[in-house]
């Protein structure tokens, strides 16, 4: 064990300085799986940026971006606008002792889920509900989006995730919320009928994987085809709680054909009265509006992120 390690920790460092000593044909032989082929295109420019450290991203206060940038140093903000307040942070220090994480004037958010919030785009004073909420990433990004009016049902299925969302969220200063478990059944969690739906769906993860690289390795085909599957259900289940006009957001951190496309068809061919919407990226200001999104880490430094939206007509 000890010397497959040494061996790992010799590639990476060959790799940080001497990338062109790794052919094209070697990596993609050697770096992903065999199977991966069946479920996606591989681009190789793609699976030259997993061999790369992973960027840690910050999600700074609304508005307050460059001050945090220059208490903290060693940031780079990624854009102008919204975007101003997505920092990459290159300095050596525990965020996590810092001052300023302790009164919450940043998370920790990579930059491809910051985009997840912003198309969701929610209004003050609207309902929205954040079906696979996890640890509350994206929902303390809904709630400060939406100023902290309106409210917000986070859901998950796992407890202990639900109760690391709430010490967040008191960190935060966010309390328009409410934290309710949901298995991802027909049976929902509430009666309310929201304005906005967000469904960040569990995924086979390939779009993290230069920051979870042992993944590559654990993940099998056979997971991508079953995740899939949930992956439908879980979009029809939260649709009924949508009201007519209101949106619904489909995000997942995967790249492979069955958890993306498949996954729309599917969907659109059981309730067609889901409009379709184009979105912009908000990672690449002035860029034409496309009805499904692909985030690629060696184009925005983030996971990989795939993004779709619908408008919910009359049925």
């Amino acid at each position: 064990m000890r010397e497959q390690i040494e061996h790992a920790l010799d590639l990476a460092e060959r790799y940080a300085t001497r990338p062109e000593s790794f052919s094209d044909a070697e990596l993609m032989a050697r770096a992903v799986p065999s199977w991966l082929p069946t479920v996606m295109d591989p681009i190789l420019a793609w699976v030259r940026a997993l061999q790369e450290e992973p960027r840690l991203w910050l999600r700074a206060r609304c508005g307050q971006g460059r001050a945090l940038a220059r208490k903290l140093g060693h940031c780079r903000a990624f854009g102008d606008g919204p975007m101003a307040d997505a920092l990459e942070y290159r300095g050596r220090s525990d965020l996590f002792r810092t001052r300023e994480f302790h009164s919450a004037e940043f998370q920790l958010q990579d930059i491809s889920s910051q985009a997840v919030g912003l198309i969701c785009n929610p209004r003050p004073g609207e309902k929205w509900w954040d079906a696979c909420a996890g640890e509350g990433g994206k929902t303390l990004h809904l709630a400060e989006l939406m100023e902290n009016h309106g409210s917000i049902w986070a859901s998950d299925r796992a407890g202990w995730r639900l109760a690391n969302l709430k010490r967040r969220a008191a960190r935060a200063g966010v309390f328009n919320y409410r934290a309710v478990a949901w298995d991802g059944g027909p049976r929902l969690p509430t009666k309310t009928v929201f304005d906005g739906v967000l469904v960040d769906a569990p995924c086979s993860g390939i779009g993290t994987w230069r920051r979870n690289p042992h993944a590559r390795w654990t993940t099998t085909a056979q997971d991508v085809k079953e995740l899939s599957e949930l992956q439908k259900q879980l979009l029809l289940n939260a649709a009924a709680a949508i009201k007519p006009g209101g949106r619904l957001v489909y995000a997942a951190c995967t790249l492979t054909r069955m958890e993306t496309a498949e996954v729309v068809k599917a969907f659109e061919e059981r309730l067609p009265h889901f409009e379709r919407q184009a979105v912009h990226n908000p990672l690449v200001p002035g860029s034409p509006p496309q009805e499904m999104l692909l985030l690629w880490p060696q184009e925005t430094g983030g996971h990989g992120m795939f993004l779709v939206a619908w408008i919910r007509g009359s049925c």
